[in-house]
């Protein structure tokens, strides 16, 4: 994660760059991604593409991209569904 977190430029910043190698968290949160479509290419559970905003373990918000013609959020990069969870609104969030 140390790696991503420097690649993606948020090393020592105030995001904090996490993994779930085994869906634990993934699962108890609720945010399994079981669609047909992803789940026949990638061939396991992976999980969706959200972001969580947590202030002193207190959850501020959640953002799921997802949609039913669009379940794993990542059919148009610049569109609607993606935009829950890039940066731009995310900060918004904050």
């Amino acid at each position: 994660m140390k790696s991503w977190a420097k690649d993606q430029g948020t090393e020592g910043s105030m995001i904090t760059m996490m993994g779930d190698p085994g869906s634990r968290l993934t699962r108890r949160l609720g945010m399994v991604l079981r669609h047909p479509g992803p789940m026949s290419v990638l061939g396991y559970p992976r999980c969706k593409r959200f972001v969580l905003v947590v202030d002193d373990c207190e959850i501020k918000a959640v953002e799921v991209s997802e949609a039913e013609d669009d379940p794993a959020g990542e059919n148009d990069p610049e569109g609607p569904i993606t935009g829950k969870t890039r940066v731009e609104h995310v900060l918004t969030l904050l």
